[in-house]
C-alpha cells in the first residue's frame, strides 16, 4: 500500500524524508486516534474560494493557446471546461499537511481554534506508505493567479496550485479524486451527499510525535498522552517550548 507520487500534476519534495505536519484541535485529535481513519475533506468545503479554480491568466490566454481551434469550437470546449472545473471539486477530497523542519508559532494560530489543541507530525515517507494506492501525494505550487498560466489537461492540476498568499502554509497535499460512474461514463452534475472520506490508517505507522500546544493549560499534556496510551500509540507526547522563557 502506497500512495501514487508518479503523477505529473503532484510534484514531489528534494527530500523524501521530509518533516510533515498536522495541526489541530484536541476534538479532531480524539477523532483521529479513536477511528483509526484519517478524514479527506471535500475540496469544495475548503474556505478558499479559489480551491480547484484555474487562474485569470489561463482565461485569457486560452484564445492564444487553442489559436488552432474554430472560434465556435474552442468556446464550446471552454464552458464545458468551467461547468466540470467547478462540478468536478466536490468529488475531490483532500488532506492537508505542512512541510517544516520546525514547529511553525504561525500554524498553530492558524488550525488551532483554541489552546487545547495539538500537531501531529510524521514524514513523506511515512505518509506516502500510509496512505492507500488510490490516493495521490505531492506539493503545492504557488503562483501569481493574475498572470500565471496553470497547465491544463488534467483536471487535476487546479488542486495542486494555490495563490501566492497562501505561500506561508508550504502545503503538501495527500488527494483521492473519486468521480460518479454509471454505464454511460461519468456521471458529469451528479451532486454529492457526502462531506469527505474518512480512509483507514495504522496510526502507528504514521504517527512519529505527538506535539501539545505551547499555550494549552498543563492538564492536557498529561490528557493527550492518556488517551494516546489508551488506543496503544508508541508516538512520544511532547509539550511545545515555542513560549519557553527566553534567555538574556
Amino acid at each position: 500500500m502506497s500512495a501514487n507520487i508518479d503523477h505529473p500534476c503532484f510534484p514531489q519534495p528534494e527530500n523524501g524524508d521530509t518533516r510533515l505536519w498536522r495541526y489541530m484541535d484536541f476534538t479532531k485529535f480524539a477523532s483521529l486516534i479513536s477511528s483509526a481513519n484519517l478524514f479527506f475533506c471535500r475540496s469544495d468545503l475548503f474556505k478558499d474560494p479559489f480551491e480547484g479554480s484555474y487562474s485569470k491568466a489561463n482565461v485569457s490566454l486560452r484564445p492564444q493557446v487553442y489559436n488552432d481551434m474554430p472560434e465556435v469550437a474552442r468556446e464550446i470546449m471552454m464552458t464545458h471546461m468551467s461547468t466540470f472545473s467547478k462540478w468536478v471539486r466536490q468529488w475531490t477530497y483532500i488532506s492537508c499537511w505542512h512541510a517544516n523542519d520546525y514547529e511553525s508559532a504561525a500554524m498553530w494560530d492558524l488550525y488551532a481554534k483554541t489552546n487545547e489543541a495539538v500537531a501531529i507530525e510524521t514524514s513523506y515517507g511515512r505518509l506516502k506508505h500510509t496512505l492507500p494506492d488510490e490516493a495521490f501525494l505531492g506539493c503545492v505550487k504557488y503562483v501569481d493567479y493574475d498572470t500565471e498560466w496553470l497547465p491544463e489537461g488534467n483536471s487535476l492540476y487546479p488542486f495542486m496550485h494555490k495563490r501566492k498568499s497562501f505561500e506561508h502554509e508550504r502545503e503538501v497535499r495527500a488527494v483521492l479524486h473519486e468521480l460518479p460512474v454509471n454505464d454511460s461514463g461519468v456521471e458529469v452534475g451528479k451532486r454529492n451527499s457526502q462531506q469527505g472520506k474518512a480512509v483507514p490508517i495504522t496510526l502507528n505507522d504514521l504517527i512519529t510525535t505527538i506535539h501539545v500546544a505551547p499555550t494549552a493549560p498543563a492538564w492536557l499534556a498529561d490528557l493527550v498522552a492518556e488517551v494516546a496510551s489508551k488506543y496503544y500509540l508508541s508516538a512520544e507526547v511532547r509539550r511545545s517550548d515555542l513560549y519557553t522563557e527566553p534567555v538574556f
